[in-house]
């Protein structure tokens, strides 16, 4: 009970403290001069009680608290002013309740002077009290100088520890408002980083699926006259990719959303859907020959993924790009720790080669895409026309990565 109370009182004097220490800093003339009028006050009443009232002691009570006004301006100062009039106090009077007046000054000068002034201050204060202790009180000088070196030092000693107190306080603010702008930055970045995957899953999404979706329908256009039935299955096959790319972006932008969504997530596509893929290229009209060498199920599934979307990107540029008809090829070799895949097709580029690997109408964010998913696993990739007029994407990652 007794170590709540005290916790209890210690928290009431800090709060109080700050509350003074705030006032004192917006208001800082104000105190200086409640201050000065205090002292002087107390010196007053004092000598007025012991009957000592005269002409010196009086301009000795202004002489020691006026400087206190100046505090706000020079600290250093203010001391050597009030210093100045104990000296001369001295000299030619004799003590009174004024002389607080240097504890508060050196109390200034420890909080808020260099150390190098703070110490001038100290070593001043403690000739003062040796001063004071040999000529005012000749018969208990030993006591009379403890006494003043004690009120010296404790004036001093606070004055130095409201002073670290302040400075550690505006550490941690300087601290707490670093660290917040770091964890924006933080979130920016992650933030940024995250509108960039999206931006390229939205891409080979999107991408792939009208591709595929222009290609069938041109297809069906073609033979809607000599062929109906095989026009109507390229309608319906249009229907299926448009609702199945329509699913994936709902999947992929329900990430971006807090709500539950009513239809269930799922993973994102691995090797097992590469079947998938390949048979919706094959159904718009560019048939491909298959070649997998190894388990590609044993890789890492964000390693998967990555061959995935390459494959993906490599086939949705042959039917974008490829002039008819063409052939394709995918080669994925998985062994030793190591994945290799190539696509390449047979069909020559529209208008030029270049046009495969940046599209005219956009910017070249395919390929861009291929080379980050290939450098976020310490890959290589290769993009380039063949000897036969076609072109070849090869994607290589190493060892360590895939291990």
């Amino acid at each position: 009970m007794s170590d709540r109370s005290d916790e209890l009182l210690f928290t009431w004097l800090n709060q109080r403290v700050e509350r003074l220490t705030a006032l004192s800093a917006r208001h800082r003339l104000l105190t200086d001069l409640v201050l000065a009028l205090l002292a002087a006050a107390a010196s007053v009443a004092g000598l007025a009680v012991q009957h000592r009232v005269s002409a010196q002691l009086l301009v000795f009570c202004a002489a020691l608290t006026l400087p206190l006004l100046i505090r706000h301006s020079s600290p250093a100062i203010c001391f050597a002013g009030v210093a100045l009039a104990a000296s001369l106090q001295w000299l030619l009077s004799g003590p009174q309740l004024a002389d607080v007046s240097v504890l508060i000054a050196l109390y200034w000068v420890c909080e808020e002077s260099e150390p190098r002034t703070m110490a001038a201050a100290l070593v001043t204060a403690e000739v003062g009290a040796i001063m004071v202790a040999l000529r005012w009180e000749p018969s208990e000088r030993l006591k009379y100088w403890v006494g003043l070196s004690g009120l010296a030092v404790a004036a001093g000693a606070l004055g130095i520890m409201i002073r670290q107190r302040r400075e550690l306080l505006e550490s941690l603010r300087e601290r707490a408002a670093r660290l917040e702008r770091e964890r924006d930055q933080q979130g920016q970045l992650g933030a940024a980083a995250e509108r960039a995957r999206i931006a390229r899953e939205m891409h080979d999404i999107v991408s792939h699926n009208l591709t595929v979706m222009i290609a069938l329908a041109d297809g069906a256009t073609y033979a809607l006259d000599a062929s109906p039935s095989r026009a109507a299955d390229a309608v319906q096959r249009v229907s299926s990719t448009g609702r199945q790319a329509l699913l994936e972006m709902r999947r992929l932008l329900g990430v971006l959303r807090d709500d539950t969504l009513a239809e269930p997530l799922e993973p994102q596509p691995g090797l097992e859907r590469l079947d998938e893929l390949l048979a919706r290229v094959g159904a718009a009209g560019i048939p491909v020959d298959v070649d997998i060498d190894g388990d590609p199920q044993a890789l890492a599934h964000g390693v998967q993924l990555a061959v995935f979307r390459v494959a993906q990107e490599a086939l949705t540029n042959t039917l974008k790009h490829a002039v008819r008809p063409t052939t394709a090829r995918l080669a994925l070799h998985c062994h030793a720790g190591q994945v290799d895949l190539d696509v390449t097709n047979t069909g020559e580029a529209l208008g030029t080669r270049e046009a495969l690997a940046i599209p005219s109408h956009g910017d070249g964010r395919g390929l861009r895409g291929m080379r980050e998913r290939a450098a976020a696993y310490g890959g290589d990739l290769e993009v380039g026309p063949t000897d036969d007029g076609g072109w070849r994407v090869h994607l290589h990652l190493r060892s360590e990565v895939v291990a």
